[in-house]
């Protein structure tokens, strides 16, 4: 090779390094999927996948929803390495952008020109990659931004729906975007829903239905998409937790009769009936919306604990040899797609704590020890449901493996995560009745008042720990019921 022709070459490569170096300042300052630090290790990727398929094969939330989940979904291919596969989805988002948002369609395409320039940038094509760029500098010239540190509406909005569907993790972020979307545009339909779905799904309990931001919130969304049955039917559930059961209803069958075949309004409204006694309804609905999508973790999870409530009133019925096996053959129903259910999802804390307690009723204890432990690491790394697995792990352990301490400890850590939950509720009433029968059997039972102590303590009922602490050290001498009598009496002073 001549001087010069090597020459030429080192050029070449220069040339191509600092271009790629100047691009990749500018890629660096746009808001899309590339730039919002989604994490492949903050999410159960095969789960995500799964669901964003779906919600593209069910055409759920319509041609905007689908031009967002492309979007998602076309990150989820680039971080797997499919860089066509991603630009595959990308292309449609815009394809479905144009046709849904026919005029002034410029501000819902920044995301994914954004992605395309990124995408263009990891495979070398630069010069589509400055393409996609010169739309975003057009776009910004035409709709310039209220300020220099504020972002579009639909930008804001699309960036929520990400952040929430990709992690549990993201969710403080979701919440942020979606409020600074509403702030902005506070009659658009999807941020609305979006900003609903997730009060429904973070809001802890509220004393009633007037304090309940995700009912207001949900009221809000189905004035701004009347026609999204799943909203209406979240909306149902919240109100049956106040009582208001005319208004539920009504909200589920209008649900029901208008999309009597839409799998994600059929799950909620199996779990409704459920939660309304109608068990065998719930499973042939939830049976039902299985057929059109057989890969639902959630669907298998929600006819698992379907079948569970209808195993618990045939307990109570005490039919004894009649019903033993058909127990038997329900408890093996609830098995079956408990299984399915965290094959599909390998990271479904709520599922892997239903199924381990199933094993264990089953006394297959080694069985049930080995999946509470993957549970209990699973709970820590996602850092979800780690109260209720201590919970499930308390009730294995009392009536499968007959380990009352093991069953005290855990339950006390489930109250001290929160006594407020409905685990903690749980779990200071399972306490309760354990010290309350060793003291009918033992009314010198130290340990048994030490524990009445502690469950008035964490439930803030300072008086009645005080009285459960003096009485369990009148009867032995314990350091730490003695600590916790000098915090106690320190704090009403």
């Amino acid at each position: 090779m001549t001087i010069s022709r090597r020459c030429e070459l080192g050029t070449s490569k220069f040339h191509t390094m600092t271009q790629a170096s100047l691009l990749e300042t500018e890629l660096e300052q746009l808001e899309c999927h590339f730039t919002w630090e989604l994490k492949k290790e903050d999410t159960d990727i095969t789960d995500l996948l799964n669901r964003l398929e779906q919600n593209i094969e069910l055409n759920l939330g319509g041609k905007a929803g689908v031009s967002q989940t492309h979007n998602t979904l076309a990150f989820v291919k680039y971080i797997l390495g499919s860089f066509t596969e991603a630009l595959s989805n990308l292309q449609k988002s815009v394809e479905l952008t144009r046709e849904h948002r026919e005029s002034n369609c410029d501000k819902w395409l920044i995301v994914s020109y954004g992605n395309l320039a990124w995408l263009q940038y990891h495979m070398k094509s630069y010069t589509e990659c400055e393409s996609y760029l010169q739309k975003l500098r057009v776009i910004a010239e035409k709709f310039p931004p209220p300020s220099a540190s504020a972002l579009h509406h639909e930008v804001l909005g699309e960036k929520a729906w990400t952040l929430f569907k990709f992690s549990r993790e993201y969710y403080k972020r979701a919440e942020e975007c979606f409020r600074k979307a509403l702030e902005l545009e506070p009659e658009e339909g999807e941020w609305n829903a979006g900003y609903a779905i997730f009060l429904y799904r973070t809001e802890k309990d509220v004393s009633s239905p007037t304090d309940s931001a995700a009912i207001k919130q949900l009221r809000k969304a189905i004035e701004t998409k009347p026609d999204d049955d799943v909203l209406k039917v979240l909306l149902a559930l919240k109100l049956t937790l106040y009582k208001q059961y005319s208004e539920a209803e009504n909200l589920v069958e209008k649900a029901l009769e208008n999309s009597p075949e839409h799998p994600h309004v059929i799950r909620y409204i199996g779990k409704f009936f459920r939660n309304q006694g109608s068990v065998d309804r719930a499973i042939a609905l939830l049976k039902r919306a299985l057929e059109r999508v057989p890969n639902s973790g959630f669907i298998h999870h929600q006819l698992a604990l379907s079948y569970k409530k209808k195993k618990v009133n045939l307990h109570r019925a005490r039919n004894h040899h009649r019903d033993s096996t058909e127990i038997q053959r329900i408890r093996k129903q609830c098995i079956y797609h408990l299984q399915l259910a965290i094959t599909l999802n390998p990271s479904f804390v709520l599922a892997m704590s239903e199924l381990a307690l199933l094993y264990g009723e089953n006394q297959e204890l080694s069985k049930a020890e080995e999946l509470f432990q993957a549970t209990f690491q699973v709970a820590k790394e996602k850092n979800d449901a780690c109260q209720l697995v201590n919970v499930c792990y308390a009730d294995f352990q009392l009536h499968s493996v007959r380990c009352e301490p093991l069953a005290i400890k855990h339950y006390m850590e489930g109250l001290k995560m929160g006594p407020n939950t409905t685990e903690g509720k749980r779990s200071a009433s399972s306490l309760k009745k354990i010290a309350e029968k060793r003291i009918s059997r033992n009314p010198s039972d130290a340990e048994a008042f030490g524990i009445l102590g502690f469950v008035h303590k964490e439930k803030g009922e300072k008086q009645q720990a005080i009285e459960c602490y003096e009485k369990a050290l009148s009867h032995e001498d314990n350091d730490d019921y003695l600590q916790n009598l000098f915090d106690l009496r320190l704090a009403l002073q």
